[in-house]
């Protein structure tokens, strides 16, 4: 079950390979998340220590949060990975020039999941070019629905 998709990374970015990965939350933050109140655009994931964290997801607090914790809709994530695949994935973002972009959020047996993907940047035109090849397939749609129709 999706909670929040970043659509903008699939036209930014070639997606080479994808990885789920859990997350440490508190409990506000759960809460929050079951209310569809998270936003992914802004975020990405970073390496730090040997570890990895999303940056920059938005989780807006309920307006019925505790009453001692203060919420902080912006704050450093650690995501939970195997160490065989933090390593690997280090090495592809040090080395060939990759990087890590989340690209949704959702449920998987009750638990929050992230799947961040392995990702080259693209080039301007390589973005016009999505956009042509996107157009085309739409009027393609359009055309064999009407053709459908008669």
């Amino acid at each position: 079950m999706t909670i929040a998709q970043n659509k903008k990374a699939f036209f930014d970015y070639f997606i080479e390979e994808k990885y789920e990965a859990g997350l440490v939350l508190e409990g506000w933050e759960v809460k929050a998340i079951r209310d569809n109140r998270t936003n992914l655009k802004e975020s990405y994931v970073v390496v730090m220590r040997g570890e990895l964290y999303l940056i920059g997801c938005h989780i807006t607090p309920l307006g019925s949060a505790s009453t001692h914790v203060r919420p902080d809709a912006i704050r450093t994530r650690k995501l939970l990975l195997h160490r065989e695949e933090i390593d690997k994935l280090i090495g592809k973002v040090e080395r060939a020039g990759y990087t890590l972009v989340p690209l949704d959020m959702h449920f998987t047996r009750g638990r929050v999941k992230v799947q961040i993907g392995l990702a080259k940047g693209k080039k301007q035109h390589d973005k016009r070019d999505t956009e042509k090849e996107r157009d085309w397939k739409r009027e393609q749609n359009a055309l064999m629905k009407n053709k459908m129709k008669r």
